[in-house]
Parts: C-alpha cells; sequence; structure tokens
C-alpha cells in the first residue's frame, strides 16, 4: 500500500509540473499576432498524420531516417508498457496486461527488440554527433555549450530508460525460474541476460523493483525535461503540423492596411473598411509594419520556435549559408524561442536569460545593441532587458538580406516549419518602418516607383534594345499601334 501511495504522489506531482510548463509554453506562443487557422480539417488531419506522425519528410535522407524510426517506434510502443507500469503502480497488481494472453507475449517481444534496437541507434546517433568531424549540419555557431548537451542528455537518457526496462524484466524472469512459475510474456533480450544475475530470490526482488521504479522515474523526469529541450518536439510537432499552412510555399501575406489602400488607389469607389476599436469604442493603435519582436510575429511562427527540432536540415540546404552567409535557419527559429523565454515565461530548466556566453548565443551587450540601432555615436542609455528585441538584438539585418526567399528550408523541414516567414516579417518591419533596406534595394524601389521596372531606364526606352533587330517587325507593329 505504501509504494501505491507514493507512486500516486510522484505521478501527481510529475503530472502537475508537466501541466505549468506547458501553460508556459502556450501563454508564449500567444503573446504572438492572431491569425485564423480554422478550417481544411480534413486536409489538414491528413498532412498531420503524414508529416507528423509518418514522418513523411524524414526519409529524404535514408540513413538518419531509419535510425530515427527505430527510436521513434520504440518510443510509441515501449509506451504502452509505460501504461502497464502506471496501471500496475496504482492499483498493486503485477504486469496488469497479461490478460491479452498470447497478445502479451507478441506485445513484450516487441518491447525488447524494440528497445535493444533503440540502443543501437542511440549509439550511432551520438556518433553521429560527437565524433571528430560530425555531420555537418549538426555543427553551427549555434550549436554550442547547451543545445550540444541538451542532444547528448536526451540520448543518455535514453540509454538507462532502456537499461531499466532490461533489468526489470531479466530480473523478473529469474526469479520466477528460481520459483519454478512462468512468467507472463515473451522476452528473447532479457532471456540472454538472465546469467548476469544473481540466483538469489531477494536480491532479484530488490533489482527488479530498482529496474522498476528506475524506470518511471525515469519517464517522469524526462517528461518534465521536454519543456526545456528540442526534444519537446515529440508532443508539439503533431499541432504545429496541423496548423502549417496550406497555401502554396511561394506565397506572401500581404499587409491588410496596403492592400487596403492599394485597392483605393485603383477604385476611387472602394470603401476602406474603418479601423479596428476597443471595447470602449475608442480606436486601436495601429500595428507596426512587419516584425520587430517575438510579439510582432503570429502565434503560428512561434509555434514553429518550439517545433525545432534542432536537425538542421533547413540550415544544410540554405544556399546562403552554403556559399559563407551568416544566414542560418535554424538559428533564426531557435533565437525566436531563446527571446520569447527571455522576455516572457520559460520553462523549469533552461532560462536562456540567466545563461552567460556559453548559452545558445553571446548575449547582446547594451552597448552593442545601442550602437546597433542607434549607431556608433550615441548618448542613448540602456534602459534595461526589453529594450533588446528579436531583430538586432538576436537576428541581424545581415542574415535577414542573404536569404533568397527559395524555400529550401521550408521543404527540407521535417516538421514543416517556416523560417521564410519569420524572415519575411522581420525584413518588412525593416522596410516598411524603418527605411533601413540595404541600397541596392532602395534603388530598386526608387526604379520601381519612378519607371515602373526595376532598372534604371525610362519606359520609352525599353524598346531601344531591338532598334537593329527585326525592324520590320517593329516598325509595322509601331504603324498599327
Amino acid at each position: 500500500m505504501l509504494e501505491q501511495i507514493v507512486f500516486f504522489l510522484l505521478l501527481v506531482a510529475a503530472s502537475g509540473l508537466f501541466v505549468w510548463q506547458i501553460r508556459k509554453i502556450r501563454a508564449n506562443i500567444f503573446v504572438g499576432r492572431s491569425r485564423d487557422m480554422s478550417g481544411n480539417a480534413g486536409e489538414r488531419f491528413k498532412k498531420m498524420v503524414l508529416v507528423a506522425f509518418g514522418q513523411q519528410k524524414m526519409f529524404k535522407r535514408l540513413t538518419p531516417a531509419l535510425l530515427h524510426l527505430i527510436v521513434y517506434v520504440g518510443f510509441l510502443v515501449i509506451n504502452v508498457e509505460v501504461l502497464e507500469i502506471v496501471v500496475d503502480g496504482l492499483t498493486g497488481t503485477h504486469r496488469f496486461l497479461r490478460f491479452l494472453g498470447p497478445g502479451y507475449d507478441v506485445l513484450m517481444a516487441t518491447n525488447e527488440i524494440l528497445g535493444a534496437l533503440v540502443i543501437l541507434a542511440v549509439v550511432a546517433f551520438w556518433w553521429r554527433r560527437n565524433r571528430a568531424q560530425p555531420v555537418r549540419r549538426l555543427t553551427g555557431v549555434e550549436l554550442r555549450a547547451w543545445p550540444k548537451l541538451d542532444a547528448n542528455i536526451i540520448l543518455y537518457v535514453e540509454v538507462v530508460l532502456m537499461a531499466a526496462l532490461f533489468t526489470m524484466n531479466a530480473a523478473d524472469l529469474k526469479l520466477h525460474q528460481l520459483r519454478g512459475e512462468d512468467l507472463p510474456g515473451t522476452f528473447p533480450i532479457s532471456g540472454l541476460l538472465t546469467g548476469l544475475f544473481p540466483a538469489n530470490e531477494s536480491a532479484l526482488h530488490v533489482l527488479e523493483r530498482v529496474g522498476w521504479w528506475a524506470h518511471i522515474i525515469g519517464i517522469f523526469l524526462f517528461l518534465n525535461y521536454l519543456p526545456s529541450s528540442k526534444h519537446f518536439h515529440i508532443i508539439i510537432t503533431f499541432p504545429n503540423v496541423w496548423f502549417s499552412r496550406l497555401v502554396p510555399q511561394g506565397q506572401f501575406s500581404n499587409v491588410e492596411s496596403i492592400t487596403h489602400e492599394v485597392k483605393a488607389m485603383m477604385d476611387p469607389s472602394y470603401v476602406v473598411p474603418p479601423p479596428a476599436v476597443g471595447p470602449d469604442g475608442s480606436a486601436l493603435a495601429p500595428t507596426s509594419f512587419g516584425a520587430k519582436d517575438v510579439e510582432d510575429l503570429p502565434w503560428t511562427a512561434l509555434m514553429n520556435a518550439y517545433s525545432c527540432t534542432e536537425c538542421g536540415r533547413c540550415t544544410s540546404v540554405c544556399p546562403a549559408n552554403l556559399t559563407g552567409k551568416l544566414l542560418s535557419p535554424r538559428k533564426i527559429i531557435m533565437d525566436t524561442r531563446d527571446r520569447m523565454e527571455e522576455k516572457y515565461e520559460s520553462p523549469l530548466i533552461f532560462r536562456p536569460n540567466m545563461y552567460g556566453p556559453e548559452a545558445k548565443h553571446e548575449p547582446v551587450t547594451a552597448g552593442a545593441h545601442q550602437r546597433a540601432v542607434y549607431g556608433e555615436d550615441t548618448e542613448e542609455k540602456y534602459k534595461g532587458p526589453n529594450e533588446v528585441t528579436l531583430l538586432r538584438g538576436k537576428v541581424t539585418p545581415e542574415e535577414l538580406w542573404a536569404c533568397t526567399t527559395c524555400n529550401a528550408c521550408v521543404e527540407s523541414c521535417p516538421v514543416n516549419i517556416n523560417p521564410l516567414e519569420s524572415i519575411i516579417e522581420m525584413r518588412r518591419f525593416l522596410v516598411l518602418e524603418e527605411s533601413a533596406a540595404p541600397n541596392s534595394l532602395n534603388v530598386m524601389f526608387s526604379n520601381i516607383e519612378n519607371n515602373g521596372a526595376p532598372w534604371a531606364f525610362s519606359p520609352s526606352d525599353r524598346f531601344n534594345w531591338a532598334d537593329d533587330l527585326f525592324a520590320t517587325e517593329k516598325q509595322a507593329a509601331a504603324t498599327v499601334a
């Protein structure tokens, strides 16, 4: 009875702590601008099943896809045994699912085989990350102390969980063998390990209990570590894919107020909708064009930030990054997540604003921030952490203008994250709010305004290049006109 009480208290504490962290993450996500993502339930469900559950986009790279599939399927199937442990812990039963009969034999055998494969896959993942020359996409300025440690912690935890599971099963199997009893289930891996365990019933009972408690406590700790880890994607990927864009990848969003202005210019009879008003009837302050900080991004972009697996597929296919530019789409997403937790709520373990230079990114000093915003000779005084924003505080204009908007990052992301949307919104702020576009773009803007084309030529001169070509056709066309 005491074990059941202790287990119940641990279950309540772990669940409560997890929910508390999820509420903080939810609050962070919804500081973003509102966006209606309702409708198209059938198409969204299909996308979620294929991309999130079926891992469709992972198989563009076969080796990591197969390794990840082993860990993913192992996670799903072994959770059935976790469910059994929870029921046993609350009710005091032993191997609650034994009533499945032959099905239980298949389930336990599958669990054991997958558990062994998970350990092998984890070793392969660790080697790919930590060898002398790791896979290129697993390197980068954004993958420093915390991200690298986080990835390795999860690999170590998975090995410990599998070891606890095999300890529990092997000790329980040998204990039943000593008693001349049959243990429900089939255990092909644990059966090979029984020779390593003592032929003493008391010791075996202790080892079985140690394995049982170590496994479930490890699960509880893992659950509450997830909100501080990139591995939170195993939970939030499903809603993230559900709410991903259904429009063509190259389609940009328009600024509503500018759209109304253009329509009014083109059609004098067009009626511009009145500005939004608050509950008291007063006009609301106009929103800024584009995004300067995380609250200026749509909430779906903030959900993207929490869904990032930090796998680096986006950066590995980015033509700007491949040619030595500063842009890394992964860094943009990681910076967004860090900025949310720096300015608003942070989960239990990782608080970016409490880490020093060895955190994900070096913090921007007051002087550096002021020089970036106001120039080298600024007299502006630094007022506090909220003076540092996502734009310039973490993401530099040089990174943003390196983007070619090719959508390679969007196409390659296995969980449908859209780094390009955040890049475009911050660019939009630079252009429309600060007039801070590069000079080459400002020249193009001026040409479009004055000449109706990006080039510095008068519209009347556009056919000059053809003066000596197809003269007959050109004259005939001029005559007809």
